[in-house]
Formats: structure tokens, sequence, C-alpha cells
């Protein structure tokens, strides 16, 4: 599996043994500003970089044929969003308030019948996601930080939303990360349904332990449920004694975005440390090798672990950028309105430079990286039914964003 790295720096090959990795902050703990190194860009439009096998994706910016339209404003920091059936957007917002947003952009009062939520840090109410058949049956499922003896986890509930939307009845937790710890950091806890199956992305919870690798622990896990929780015969781990039955993959930091594509095939973006951020196609039973590898540094730039980027047993990423630009939610593009050559596209938000990375696959490759500034930073990225891309930016005055053609 080749490994393609988004750069700011000349191309080189990206092999482990020749990586030189460079020293840029994280930023998925502060709010930076949004300078960057200057990428080269046509006079008349976007360049297109072909890629050939392990070499660095060349990011260009965005022509000028797109502009974001502010939907609603006076978000309190939104982390996900979902798309109802009457054209409304329902909002997490870290804060611990859940909102409804109408097409005018008026927000509603915070959605009452949520369970108690521990917020602080990165910790509040995160994700959420609208059951297929909402229309006939109401159920969102959210997920959040929740409190509880020996400190907080990540977990998943369930509860139907009124017709109004202004309440959460049935509330059930479906899920909770095992063992509970003391930390406000990386929780993960973004979402992805599957027919049948909820997907869940953790984080080690700030640990440079290997808690990540200990199959005894949820913790910088990727779990896969039944909708009502229950454990699938057969998730990859079932049979063994010593470990979770609900874990899918493991070896993860911090999973903040993930996306199924058409084949049904589970993708997911994680924040490394100081460089080192990935794309990963997601399989069964399978180690993404957090903190074992890494293409990044430590803060600071000491090195992690051992300081090696392969191991035996271990998944490469298909993609990462070094330095970090901390990608958020993600979106595979169906039909659209912005042009065919968009239909199949990955699109990835970033934190720390506040752009949408338009990702152009081939097979499992991404050949081109295609950056449409936002100006924000970018919490969570969605494709609505009618085809436009909506972004929430992460703020304490967080907007809805709608792409339109110029």
């Amino acid at each position: 599996m080749s490994i393609l790295k988004q750069p700011f720096a000349p191309a080189r090959l990206a092999l482990p043994v020749l990586l030189a990795l460079s020293a840029a902050a994280c930023a998925e703990n502060v709010s930076d500003g949004l300078a960057e190194a200057a990428p080269q860009t046509a006079s008349a439009g976007v360049v297109q970089t072909v890629l050939t096998t392990a070499t660095r994706a060349q990011p260009q910016e965005a022509a000028q044929q797109w502009r974001w339209q502010t939907v609603a404003t006076g978000l309190n920091h939104p982390w996900g969003l979902a798309f109802l059936p009457d054209g409304r957007f329902l909002i997490s917002e870290r804060s611990g308030d859940l909102r409804v947003v109408d097409a005018q952009g008026r927000i509603s009062a915070p959605v009452t019948g949520l369970p108690k939520i521990d917020v602080g840090g990165q910790g509040g109410l995160l994700d959420v996601a609208l059951d297929e058949n909402f229309a006939d049956n109401g159920r969102v499922y959210f997920c959040f930080s929740e409190p509880g003896s020996g400190g907080n986890s990540t977990a998943l509930a369930e509860g139907i939303l009124s017709p109004e939307g202004g309440r959460l009845s049935q509330v059930k937790t479906l899920f909770s990360q095992a063992p509970k710890v003391r930390s406000n950091r990386h929780f993960g806890c973004r979402i992805a349904l599957a027919p049948g199956y909820i997907y869940l992305g953790m984080g080690d919870r700030g640990s440079r332990s290997e808690e990540a690798q200990n199959l005894g622990s949820h913790i910088g896990k990727i779990v896969r449920l039944s909708r009502n929780g229950s454990v699938p015969a057969d998730n990859p781990f079932v049979q063994q004694s010593s470990a979770r039955g609900e874990i899918w993959s493991y070896g993860h930091r911090n999973i903040q975005g993930m996306a199924l594509d058409a084949q049904g095939r589970l993708w997911a973006s994680e924040h490394g440390a100081q460089g080192g951020d990935e794309i990963n196609l997601i399989a069964a039973g399978k180690n993404y090798g957090w903190p074992v590898i890494a293409y990044g540094k430590d803060y600071g730039g000491g090195q992690i672990g051992a300081g090696i980027t392969a191991q035996a047993g271990m998944e490469q990423p298909l993609y990462y950028w070094d330095p970090s630009m901390a990608p958020s939610g993600m979106a595979f593009v169906g039909s659209n309105p912005y042009g065919s050559d968009w239909r199949g596209n990955l699109l990835a938000g970033s934190l720390k430079f506040g752009y949408v990375a338009r990702l152009t696959l081939d097979g499992e490759r991404v050949v081109r990286e295609e950056k449409i500034n936002v100006g924000e930073r970018v919490r969570d990225v969605r494709q609505a039914p009618d085809g436009f891309i909506y972004i929430v930016s992460d703020s304490s005055n967080g907007k809805l964003m709608k792409l339109l053609p110029r």
C-alpha cells in the first residue's frame, strides 16, 4: 500500500528510511491563525499534480469558482451536523447543547432530554447522526463525553426526536468506553452508519502509553456495534477472551473523521502529534500503529516511542500530512451540483488551516489534493441530500456554511 504525503516542502520519496519530519504545531488544542506556506498555483486556475507511487501530493489553492454562503451564525463550538427531512439542520455543540437550525439560519432553543454530559476541554456533546429511517422512526444517534465513577468516557446514545425538534425521548446509552479515565482530551467521538451497524471512532484519551494497542481496552479503537448496541457475532475479536468484542480496529490516536465510500468501505482520519495526521482505509482487526509507529514528532520535536514509521503487522496510512493540518469531519461526494469530476471525491476539513481538502482518489490512492479555503476552523463536512456541501466552523461564534458556485 503506497503512502502519499501532503507537503509544504519539495517533493521527495515518502519511504520511512528517507523521512525527515518537520516541526509544526498540531493545533488540535489551539485556535491558531490561518497563516501557512503559500501553495503554488497557476494564474488561470488550479494546477493538477499527477502523483506517482510513493511521492507527495501537492495541494493547490482552489480556483475562484466557489464561495461559502453563511447560513447561520452564533453556534457555540458546533461539532456534528445532520440534515432533517424537512430541510432543517440538526447541529451538536461541544458546550453540551443540541440545536435545530432552519433554512433562514434561525437557531432553536436547546433540545431537551439529553443525558448528563461532562463538558470541558475537548469533551462535550460531539457527533450526531440520523437513522436512515429517521422520517419514520425519529431516531437520532449522538456521541458525548459521559461522566462517571473514575472519570469520563466516550459514549454513544440514541433517542427519538419529537416532530417539532424540541425534545429527545427514549434516550438510551448504547455504548460506553471502558475504562473511564480522568482526562478531557482525545475523545474521538465520530459516528459512521452502515446498514445494520454503527461505527464509533475513539481516541487515546491523551495517553502516550500503549493503551491503543491493548485489546482489553476501548481506548484508541474503532468499535462496530449492532444498531441496538450489541456486539455483532462477526466482529474480529469476539472469540478472543481477553479482548473487547466491540473492537473493529485499533492503534488509533484520535479519530476525527469517518465516512463510508460507495462500496461501503470505512475511511477515517485521525490527528497525529506534531505532524503525521492520517487518512486510513479501515479493515476488520487491523492495527494502525499508534503509538508504536507514527509519521510525526512529539510536541517540541522529540521522537514518539522508538521513532519508527513502520513495523510488521501494523498498517501504513493511505495518506498523511506533515505539517499537521488537523483533519476533522469527512464526506464522500455523490451526485452534486459542482461537476462530474467531484463524484467519488473525499472531502476532509482542516481545523488548523481553515480549509476543506478535496481529495481525488484512484482506487486506494490519493492522486490529487485541492484546497477550498474557508477562513474558519472547519469541524465537520457533510453533503446534504440535495448534493450541496455544508460545513460547521469551530468557534464560540460558530457558523453553518454552504458551498456555492461563485
